[in-house]
C-alpha cells in the first residue's frame, strides 16, 4: 500500500513538472548585427548600444517570455536565423533570405533613413542616379541597402572613398576629401552633434521599413508573432521612427 502511495505521490509530482514545462514560453534569443545603423555609443563592455534591443525589454516582458539578445557579424546572424538558432530579430524585410524560414510582422516597428549630406552650395542628391559622376565617401561594413553595389560599379563614375568609422567620414568631408557622405541618419546626428561642420546640410535617399521576425520553429509562432504585433502598437517608439535632424554650423 506504501509503495502504491509513492508511486502516485510520485506520478503527481512528475504530471506538476511537465505542465510547468509545457506553460513556460521558450527562452529566445534576438540576434542582431554586431555594427549599428542606430547608433556610434557604446556600452561598459563595448557593445554598441543598439535602441531595439532597448526596445524588445517592454515588448518580451509583456508577452512574458524570458530573452536574452546577442549580436554578430551579419552572415553569421542571418545563417542563425535561417537555422532557428537564433529565432528573433528585428530587421528590413529580406524576404529573399528569410521567407522561407520566419514570420515577418505586418506592420514596422521602425525606420532606418539614409542620408547624403553635402554642404550647402553642392547639388542635392535626390535620386541615386544623381551620385554618377560625383565623388563621395561611404563607411566600411556597410551595404546601404544595395546602394554600395551601384556606387561601386564603374559605369557610374562614382569616385568612392571608404572610412573606417562614422567619425572618420565626416572627418574626411570637413577635409574635402569628397563632395558627398553616405551615412544613416542616427549614428550621422551623433556625430555631427559633437563635431558640427560649417553649412552642411543632407537629403534623404532611402527610407526602410524595420519588421519583427520570428523563426516559425517557435512554439506557437504565428500566435506569438500576432501578440508581439499587438504589443509593439502600445509601445512608444517614436525615437525609432523619427530620425533626428541636424543644425548646420552657418557662416
Amino acid at each position: 500500500m506504501l509503495f502504491l502511495r509513492l508511486i502516485l505521490i510520485a506520478s503527481f509530482c512528475n504530471a506538476i513538472v511537465w505542465l510547468d514545462a509545457q506553460a513556460a514560453p521558450e527562452k529566445i534569443e534576438y540576434a542582431y548585427p554586431d555594427i549599428s545603423v542606430w547608433t556610434t555609443q557604446r556600452d561598459a563592455d563595448g557593445k554598441l548600444k543598439n535602441p531595439l534591443v532597448r526596445l524588445a525589454q517592454p515588448l518580451f516582458e509583456k508577452a512574458g517570455i524570458p530573452w536574452q539578445a546577442k549580436d554578430y557579424p551579419a552572415k553569421r546572424m542571418f545563417a542563425n536565423l535561417r537555422e532557428g538558432v537564433s529565432k528573433f530579430s528585428m530587421l528590413v524585410n529580406a524576404p529573399s533570405i528569410l521567407r522561407n524560414c520566419c514570420l515577418v510582422s505586418k506592420d514596422p516597428v521602425a525606420v532606418v533613413e539614409i542620408r547624403v549630406f553635402h554642404r550647402k552650395e553642392t547639388p542635392i542628391i535626390s535620386a541615386l542616379e544623381d551620385l554618377n559622376g560625383k565623388s563621395v565617401i561611404t563607411i566600411r561594413g556597410y551595404s546601404y541597402a544595395g546602394t554600395l553595389k551601384y556606387i561601386q560599379e564603374k559605369e557610374n563614375q562614382i569616385q568612392n572613398y571608404p572610412a573606417p568609422n562614422h567619425s572618420a567620414a565626416f572627418s574626411m568631408f570637413s577635409n574635402g576629401r569628397a563632395d558627398y557622405v553616405l551615412d544613416y541618419a542616427f549614428p550621422a546626428a551623433e556625430i555631427l552633434e559633437k563635431s558640427p561642420i560649417e553649412d552642411i546640410a543632407f537629403s534623404t535617399l532611402k527610407k526602410t521599413n524595420v519588421y519583427l521576425i520570428l523563426h516559425k520553429s517557435y512554439p506557437d509562432a504565428e500566435n506569438v508573432m500576432a501578440r508581439l504585433e499587438e504589443i509593439a502598437k502600445t509601445l512608444d517608439k517614436e525615437e525609432f521612427l523619427n530620425a533626428p535632424d541636424i543644425t548646420p554650423v552657418m557662416n
